[in-house]
């Protein structure tokens, strides 16, 4: 596995790449015998230091977790614990997922835009309904199934996921509700 470990204005030692590499490398491995790389973002805000952890696993699935605490390695240990517990709810799933698809997940390539966020104190209207781009790349979509959509976008630890439904081809969204449910966004089955 490849390990990507850095720290935005924070120094990272071996000490620290070593304890990272090996903890990290055991328990991605006790559930997925095949991730393909990691990246680890050590920061600081204020008092604590944050720990961001991506994993991405052969299958084009992707597992994310963020620990805090007042010292680095706790942060780091905190971060590991939240991935091992998300990876050990999915364990089961990930490992039929293996038997299933014998391919890894595809990806499409589109667009990605971002736009700048209006002012909420302004009081009159804007002057033309257009938005201003302020970045322009470009992102991937995989093709899944809705249970698989579901397990990425929970694993990854993100709002919503668009994905390509593996059934017929089309654009859906899974999202998480405010209620707590998951919502499925199908355009094809409007009748």
């Amino acid at each position: 596995m490849r390990y990507q470990i850095s720290g935005k204005q924070i120094d990272v030692g071996d000490a620290l790449q070593t304890h990272v590499k090996s903890e990290l490398g055991e328990t991605v491995e006790k559930y997925s015998q095949r991730p393909t790389d990691a990246t680890v973002v050590f920061s600081r805000n204020a008092h604590q230091f944050l720990c961001e952890a991506t994993v991405h696993l052969s299958t084009g699935l992707t597992a994310a977790a963020t620990g805090h605490a007042t010292e680095i390695y706790a942060a780091f240990e905190s971060c590991r614990e939240k991935m091992d517990k998300q990876l050990r709810r999915y364990k089961r799933r990930l490992k039929d997922h293996h038997r299933d698809r014998s391919e890894p997940v595809e990806f499409d390539a589109a667009g990605m835009y971002v736009l700048a966020a209006g002012d909420a104190d302004q009081e009159t209207e804007p002057e033309s309904l257009s938005p201003i781009i302020v970045a322009e790349m470009e992102t991937k979509v995989p093709t899944l199934s809705v249970g698989e959509a579901v397990m990425q976008m929970e694993l990854a630890g993100a709002p919503l996921l668009v994905f390509r439904n593996e059934k017929h081809g089309g654009v859906n969204v899974v999202h998480r509700r405010d209620d707590g449910n998951v919502g499925w966004i199908d355009p094809r089955n409007i009748k």
